[in-house]
């Protein structure tokens, strides 16, 4: 099992719940003509969140990934240009939702919590929770 969450553009993301969540349907069909494991295709907000988030789970795929290694903290990144969502391991949950949220707003990128309430954060402090 695993927990995820989603990290995206404010600027293009839709702010009505269920605009949203239609957005978030498009964008994990995963139809951007790239791999979706470099973060280099991001917009720079989103690398810039990237950068930190792999210092403490680091990626199982892509230019960063290290084989070797085999910790719980290896999170499976799917990179796209307004959206990265990440796969967590269970047992490391807990801790990765609460330092995406950090690093989201630090980043100022908003934040989507697929697997818990699914709660859509945006940078300026909205907060919309579908129906």
């Amino acid at each position: 099992m695993s927990y995820d969450m989603m990290v995206f553009d404010p600027a293009v993301a839709p702010r009505d719940a269920a605009a949203f969540l239609e957005w978030y349907d498009a964008q994990t069909e995963w139809s951007e003509k790239h791999e979706y494991d470099d973060p280099a295709v991001s917009v720079p907000a989103l690398q810039a969140w990237f950068a930190a988030i792999v210092e403490h789970f680091p990626p199982m795929n892509g230019p960063l990934a290290d084989d070797e290694d085999d910790r719980p903290e290896v999170t499976d990144y799917s990179v796209g240009q307004h959206v990265i969502y990440a796969s967590f391991a269970d047992s490391v949950a807990e801790n990765a939702h609460g330092l995406v949220q950090v690093l989201a707003n630090a980043h100022q990128v908003g934040f989507f919590d697929a697997s818990g309430d699914g709660a859509i954060v945006f940078p300026d402090g909205t907060v919309v929770v579908p129906e």
